[in-house]
């Protein structure tokens, strides 16, 4: 597969949000016309129930530079994000909820990073969410900074660029999303986090509960607190492996 170094891939993850799909082209019309990258936008339909999928094809079928992948069921947001990665052929892959209370705009701000860093990530300021939501993002990226010392304080900040090589050999697990900056930086990779806008839900449901943002991230901070832990370094002194290269000239 030909990857595009001069091009991103924007992937969004949709589950059952038909009112706000309308909403996307227009929210990313500033970044696509400012950035640096030449801008695909991948939708990746999570196994909606509603009207999200009818809506995500009317987009791909007006514009050239709107894809879509879907889901036979829901599968969950980890899912759907290593989808898009594993499919789009860009160097860049970028992520962003498709609720838009991340702002695409804010792109550009990761851009900056880019490529002097591997995975560049969004903190949200003044974030716009509920009370108990809050808090208990506050504890849970707490509880992980403390496990993991990934020196991050917003790791689910749906506002992302990375390297997709980076992503591709990440363990997958469903919950991964939540960990891109830790499995990011088991890979020895550069991470930086960027502070970006933050706003109110407009229009969708909030896919929030006690187990999918406390419990559920608490059990994988320990998995992966384990896997840190098991990392053994190795150093190669003399190898008798040719290279492609030398294959191929022979």
């Amino acid at each position: 597969m030909k990857i595009n170094p001069k091009a991103i891939t924007i992937v969004i993850p949709i589950f059952n949000e038909e009112e706000g799909i309308a909403r996307l082209l227009p929210a990313f019309e500033d970044y696509i016309s400012q950035s640096k990258f030449k801008v695909t936008l991948l939708l990746v339909n999570d196994g909606s129930t509603d009207n999200s999928l009818l809506e995500i094809k009317k987009l791909a079928e007006l514009h050239q530079h709107v894809g879509y992948l879907s889901f036979e069921k829901n599968a969950g947001l980890s899912a759907a994000i290593r989808a898009g990665v594993e499919k789009c052929t860009t160097t860049w892959v970028g992520y962003i909820d498709a609720d838009l209370q991340t702002d695409p705009l804010d792109f550009l701000r990761l851009e900056a990073m880019v490529p002097s860093y591997d995975l560049v990530t969004g903190r949200r300021e003044g974030r716009k969410d509920s009370r108990v939501k809050k808090v208990s993002s506050t504890f849970a990226n707490w509880f992980r900074d403390s496990m993991l010392h990934d020196g991050v304080h917003d790791s689910g900040c749906p506002l992302k660029i990375m390297r997709r090589s980076v992503v591709m050999d990440m363990p997958f697990f469903q919950g991964m999303h939540r960990f891109f900056p830790a499995l990011a930086l088991i890979q020895g990779k550069k991470v930086i986090e960027i502070p970006v806008k933050h706003f109110p839900r407009i229009t969708g449901k909030s896919k929030f509960n006690v187990w999918n943002r406390l419990l559920s991230p608490l059990q994988d901070t320990f998995a992966l607190r384990w896997m840190m832990k098991r990392q053994t370094a190795y150093t190669i002194s003399e190898n008798s492996i040719k290279t492609h290269k030398e294959v191929v000239n022979e």
